[in-house]
C-alpha cells in the first residue's frame, strides 16, 4: 500500500525554530486505524527514513478525531541558520511521499 494513495495530506512545516512537523491524514478512518494499530509510523520506521536519530524524533502522536498522525522532530539547523535549508520546514515530506507498506 502506497501512503500516497491512502492520505489526503502528507506535509512538513516548521513548528518553532528548532522543530519540523509532519503531519499524514488519511483518506479513510479505517485506513487510519489499521496504520495506527500496525503502528507502521514509528520511531525506528522514520528515523531510517529520514536517516536521524531516533532521540531526535520528539513524538509521534496518532490523533484519531481527525485521522491523522503527527511526527515531531528536532531540526537538524535551527529555521534560518547559516546551512540551513528550508526555512519553513514545508519541503521535507518529500520522503514520505513514495512510502509504501503492507497492512496484514
Amino acid at each position: 500500500m502506497k501512503l500516497f494513495d491512502v492520505a489526503d495530506v502528507i506535509r512538513s512545516k516548521n513548528s518553532g525554530p528548532y522543530e519540523i512537523t509532519f503531519d499524514i491524514i488519511f483518506k479513510e478512518y479505517e485506513t487510519f486505524k489499521k496504520v495506527s494499530e500496525a503502528k507502521v509510523f514509528n520511531k525506528e520506521m522514520f528515523a531510517k527514513l529520514y536517516h536521524i536519530k531516533e532521540s531526535d524524533i520528539m513524538g509521534i502522536i496518532n490523533f484519531a478525531p481527525s485521522k491523522a498522525i503527527k511526527i515531531t522532530i528536532v531540526r537538524p539547523f535551527p529555521s534560518g541558520a547559516l546551512g540551513e535549508t528550508d526555512v519553513y520546514g514545508a519541503q521535507q515530506h518529500y520522503p514520505l511521499l513514495g512510502l509504501e507498506f503492507d497492512l496484514c
